[in-house]
C-alpha cells in the first residue's frame, strides 16, 4: 500500500514535506523501516534518515525548502569571470572570425563547455545551457525572411496583378495560377516525409539512392484555377522549357478549362518571372500565340518580379498540399505519382486532376528573326511594366496567315556541297536511288512533322530545327548512319552548325527504315574511320572511282 501512497501524494509535496513525510512511515514500520520507505520512494536511505534526525529533534516549522544562504552556489557566483569568458564566445563578431578561440563550433554546447574548460572555467555543458538561457539566447535555425535586393515598383506590380485578379474573377474570367514544381525521380527511392503505418512496419527503400542519366524524372507543372479552387497538373517526363509550359496551359484548357469557362474570350495568368514561363522568353509568348489562336482566346500574363516566386497563388495553394500527399511514398512508377496528385483532397474543398505527358522537349530551340518578328506583332504590352505585363490576342480572322513567319529553309545548302556529299562513295547508291529515296520518304517526313506540331515536339526546343530541307535531311542521315563522313565536314561543306545536322539526323533516320531491305543492306555498311579534310573526302572519292573504272575495264 505504501508505493502507491507515495505514488499518489509525493508528487504535490516539496523537497523537505517528502523527507519529513517519509520518515513518519519509516517510524511506523519500525526496525527496517527506513530502506523500505527508500525503497518503494526511489531515495536514499539517507534522505529517510535524516528526516527522522529532524522529526527526533525537534525541528520548527520553515516556510521555505532550504534555509537563507542553503543550497549550492551557481556556476556563475563560483566563477565570476565565466559569464565574461562565455560572451567573448559567442560574440557575433568574433564568430568564423580566424582569430576567434571557437571560430565555428559556437553550434554546440559541448563545444563552448570545452573551450571555457580549456581556458580555465571549468563548466559542463547542461550548466552552459543554462547561462546561455539567462543571457537571452535560444538554439535557432536560419530564417529565410530577408529579401533580397528590391527591383522598382515591386509593390506596386503586386497590387496591379491583385487589381487585375479580381476584376478578371467578378466578371467570371478564369485566373490561374502557374509554376513548375521541384523534378521527381520515379523509381524505389526514399522519400521525405512520415505516414501513420502499423507500429514497426515502415515503408523500406534502399539506404543509397543512386540517380543516373536513365533514371526516369516527372516534372509536374501546374495550374491553379484561383475562381474555382481547383489544380491541374501536367506530368511531363522530359525537359522543362517554354514549349512544356505552354503545352500545360493548352493542355488544361482543351481538357478542363473550356468546360469550366465555356463562354471565356479571356484568360490571366499570373506566373514567375523566370523558368520556363520566363517573362523574356519568346519561346513562350510563341506557345502562348498558337494557344491563343486555336481557341480564340486572349491571353493576359503577369509576371512576378524577380525573387518573389513564393507569393504565386500555385505555390501555397496547390504545391504545399501535393507535397503533403507525396510524403513518405516511393514513387515507383508515373501511374503510382499521378493517382497520388489526383487523390489530393483539402477541407476547403480543393480537388486536383493530374495527367501524363509523353511528348519529347529537347532544349536549345532558337527563333528565327521572322518567328521573332511575328510574336512581338502578337504581344500587346501593358502601359505598366510591358516587360511583367502584357496580354496576347489572337489573330484577325480577316487576315490572312503568313506562310513565311517560319523560315525553315534556311540559307540554301551549296550545290557543290550537295553534288560532293551525294557521291556514291559516301551515300552507297547512285545519285538517282538517292533521289527517288527522297521522293520516297517525303509523305512520311511530312506525316511526322504534323504529328510534332500537332503535339507542340516543334516548337522551340532544338537549335537552328527546320534549318535543312527534306532532302538534305535523309542525305545527312544516311551519311551519318554509313559514318562515311564526319559530321563536323558535312557541316562545314552545307554551311550549318554540327549540332543541326546531329538533330536532324537522329530525327530522319526512324524514316530510313520506310525505305525497304535494299536501303537496310546500304546502311549496315560503317567506315571505322571517315576522312575529316575535304582533302581525305577527295582522296576517298578519287579512290572509290579509280576503282569503279579498273573494276569495268
Amino acid at each position: 500500500m505504501l508505493d502507491v501512497k507515495f505514488a499518489v501524494l509525493l508528487p504535490h509535496l516539496d523537497e523537505r514535506q517528502r523527507r519529513l513525510y517519509l520518515a513518519s512511515e519509516a517510524e511506523a514500520l519500525g526496525h527496517g523501516g527506513i530502506a523500505a520507505v527508500a525503497r518503494l520512494a526511489e531515495v536514499s536511505e539517507s534522505t529517510v534518515a535524516r528526516g527522522c534526525d529532524e522529526l527526533a529533534g525537534g525541528a520548527e516549522v520553515l516556510e521555505r525548502v532550504r534555509r537563507p544562504g542553503g543550497g549550492r552556489r551557481s556556476a556563475a557566483e563560483r566563477d565570476p569571470g565565466l559569464v565574461a569568458a562565455l560572451e567573448s564566445l559567442i560574440e557575433p563578431h568574433e564568430v568564423g572570425d580566424p582569430v576567434s578561440p571557437l571560430r565555428w563550433t559556437t553550434a554546440s554546447l559541448r563545444d563552448l563547455a570545452r573551450e571555457l574548460t580549456e581556458a580555465g572555467h571549468p563548466v559542463s555543458a547542461p550548466v552552459v545551457g543554462g547561462l546561455l538561457r539567462g543571457l537571452g539566447f535560444s538554439l535557432q535555425g536560419m530564417a529565410k525572411t530577408r529579401a533580397g535586393s528590391q527591383v522598382p515598383d515591386r509593390d506596386a506590380q503586386f497590387r496591379h496583378i491583385n487589381a487585375t485578379a479580381e476584376r478578371f474573377l467578378a466578371e467570371g474570367l478564369p485566373v490561374v495560377s502557374v509554376d513548375t514544381k521541384q523534378k521527381e525521380p520515379i523509381g524505389d527511392f526514399a522519400r521525405p516525409g512520415r505516414t501513420w503505418r502499423p507500429k514497426g512496419q515502415p515503408i523500406t527503400a534502399p539506404d543509397h539512392d543512386f540517380f543516373g542519366p536513365d533514371t526516369p524524372v516527372a516534372i509536374p507543372y501546374g495550374v491553379y484555377d484561383l475562381g474555382r479552387d481547383t489544380g491541374w497538373v501536367n506530368v511531363g517526363t522530359d525537359r522543362n522549357t517554354a514549349a512544356f509550359a505552354a503545352e500545360s496551359l493548352r493542355r488544361w484548357w482543351k481538357t478542363q478549362g473550356c468546360l469550366d469557362y465555356p463562354d471565356a474570350d479571356r484568360l490571366l495568368v499570373p506566373a514567375d518571372a523566370g523558368g520556363a514561363n520566363s517573362s523574356d522568353s519568346r519561346l513562350f509568348k510563341m506557345g502562348l500565340a498558337d494557344f491563343a489562336g486555336e481557341y480564340g482566346l486572349s491571353i493576359t500574363v503577369m509576371h512576378f518580379p524577380p525573387g518573389t516566386s513564393k507569393w504565386n497563388k500555385v505555390e501555397h495553394r496547390l504545391f504545399s498540399r501535393i507535397t503533403h500527399s507525396l510524403r513518405g511514398q516511393p514513387l515507383t512508377s508515373y501511374e503510382v505519382l499521378l493517382q497520388t496528385i489526383s487523390a489530393t483532397r483539402t477541407s476547403a474543398g480543393l480537388t486536383v486532376q493530374a495527367v501524363l505527358d509523353e511528348n519529347t522537349y529537347p532544349t536549345g530551340r532558337a527563333l528565327t528573326r521572322a518567328e521573332r518578328k511575328s510574336v512581338d506583332q502578337r504581344v500587346e504590352r501593358d502601359e505598366f511594366h510591358g516587360e511583367w505585363n502584357y496580354t496576347i490576342t489572337p489573330p484577325d480572322p480577316g487576315q490572312p496567315v503568313q506562310e513565311a513567319v517560319r523560315d525553315d529553309s534556311g540559307p540554301p545548302v551549296p550545290t557543290e556541297a550537295t553534288f560532293l556529299l551525294t557521291h556514291p562513295a559516301l551515300t552507297g547508291m547512285p545519285r538517282e536511288e538517292f533521289e527517288q529515296l527522297v521522293l520516297r520518304l517525303e509523305p512520311c517526313q511530312q506525316v511526322m512533322t504534323d504529328a510534332e506540331r500537332h503535339s507542340g515536339d516543334g516548337r522551340g526546343r532544338n537549335p537552328g530545327f527546320g534549318t535543312l530541307d527534306h532532302r538534305h535531311r535523309n542525305l545527312t542521315a544516311v551519311l551519318r548512319s554509313r559514318n562515311t563522313v564526319t559530321l563536323t565536314l558535312a557541316a562545314e561543306l552545307m554551311g550549318r552548325k554540327r549540332n543541326v545536322l546531329s538533330y536532324h539526323a537522329g530525327k530522319s533516320k526512324p524514316l530510313l527504315a520506310f525505305a525497304g531491305p535494299e536501303l537496310a543492306r546500304i546502311l549496315v555498311f560503317h567506315r571505322p574511320r571517315p576522312p575529316r579534310t575535304l582533302d581525305a573526302l577527295k582522296r576517298l572519292i578519287a579512290d572509290y572511282d579509280n576503282e569503279i573504272n579498273s573494276g569495268s575495264n
